[in-house]
């Protein structure tokens, strides 16, 4: 029996987590809960997994994490908020469940110094693939890892047809259904930047390495090429059941949860190359993961203010990441990397975005 702190627990990864949970009780336990202010819907989680342990909020998850004996943590929180919470669970011995990708990100070097081996199990769909495919051969037999990514709501779209979108419109994922931030950034791309970062400090792969293609049908759910030229993809219908299940139950898997594919049915994949022109994204995601230092966490900061100026009809949706770009650009990076000058970073790259924002420029 597994004991289960869920971080993040009303949101999209945390109540599909329970769904997991619900249909392995002999398996999993849910001894602690935490949201962000969701409190009723908490307390009615609690109510039926009999949980005595909750809390609100990234300080009340840090202290839930820190108190509560477990064996394993989900941290399904969105934002770089959750990187306080990722670094108390790694503290306290627990092993991590990380959907959480803004905290790696951010948190990078803090982070890697902070992670035991095999203490850091990845959630996202895509490092999930890459983390099922690597038991296929060591690290010195790794050529590349492609990352693969659906084009979101876009795909095949031009610059010009993308300045008037909507925010309703780019919240029409075609096959995930995530939460506003995530689904935004899928539109944009961002969130397939932020991944090859999080590939990079995953997997200690170089940015060289690491490719995106653009798969519209979602079923493989990323691939590693080997140095004598094969490929091999880890492929399922699109459900974040099954990469959570994982991260549950690593590095056994949990019988019964995808729907798997029916073969006696045609079906087909395709696989195209990313316009980086288009959707600039992904480049300056690579230029700020190269950078190192608080620039992933001034990229990612800037996003998340344009993204809420998007959604408020302050910002179009081109400007999401032209914002990000300018602030980067203007980003002065602290001599050391400590908590304390990522938050210096991010609180400066949020008040630059939304002075940009607040300009009109």
């Amino acid at each position: 029996m597994r004991r289960v702190i869920l971080l993040g627990s009303t949101g999209s990864i945390g109540t599909q987590a329970l769904d997991v949970i619900r249909a392995h009780p002999d398996r999993f336990r849910v001894v602690g809960l935490s949201a962000g202010h969701n409190a009723a819907m908490m307390a009615a989680q609690a109510a039926e997994f009999g949980v005595e342990h909750t809390g609100l909020g990234a300080s009340e998850s840090c202290q839930l994490v820190r108190d509560v004996d477990a064996d394993l943590v989900l941290n399904g929180i969105t934002g770089s908020v959750g990187l306080g919470p990722t670094l108390a669970a790694l503290e306290a011995g627990r092993t991590l469940a990380l959907a959480n990708k803004e905290s790696l990100i951010v948190g990078g070097a803090l982070v890697k110094r902070a992670v035991a081996p095999g203490q850091l199990v990845p959630v996202d769909s895509e490092h999930s693939a890459i983390a099922q495919v690597l038991r296929s051969g060591t690290a010195g037999e790794v050529a590349r890892l492609v990352v693969t990514a659906s084009g979101g709501p876009f795909r095949g779209w031009s610059r010009a047809e993308l300045d008037g979108v909507t925010p309703d419109q780019a919240l029409a994922h075609p096959t995930w259904r995530m939460g506003r931030v995530v689904t935004t950034n899928s539109a944009t791309l961002v969130n397939k930047g932020l991944e090859v970062i999080e590939a990079h400090l995953l997997f200690d792969v170089d940015y060289d390495h690491i490719e995106v293609v653009v798969h519209p049908q979602s079923v493989v759910h990323s691939m590693v090429e080997f140095i004598d030229g094969s490929t091999i993809a880890q492929a399922s219908p699109p459900d974040m059941r099954l990469p959570i299940s994982l991260g549950l139950g690593w590095p056994d898997r949990v019988p019964g949860v995808g729907i798997p594919f029916d073969w006696s049915q045609a079906s087909s994949w395709t696989f195209e190359p990313l316009d980086e022109t288009v959707f600039p994204a992904v480049a300056l995601a690579r230029q700020v993961g190269t950078a190192g230092s608080t620039y992933p966490a001034v990229f990612n900061a800037a996003n998340e203010q344009a993204v809420e100026a998007f959604h408020a009809g302050r910002l179009g949706f081109l400007g999401i990441v032209e914002t990000i770009r300018r602030v980067v650009d203007a980003h002065q990076p602290p001599g050391e990397l400590t908590l304390e000058s990522l938050a210096e970073a991010e609180q400066w790259a949020r008040r630059a975005a939304d002075q940009l924002i607040g300009s009109g420029s």
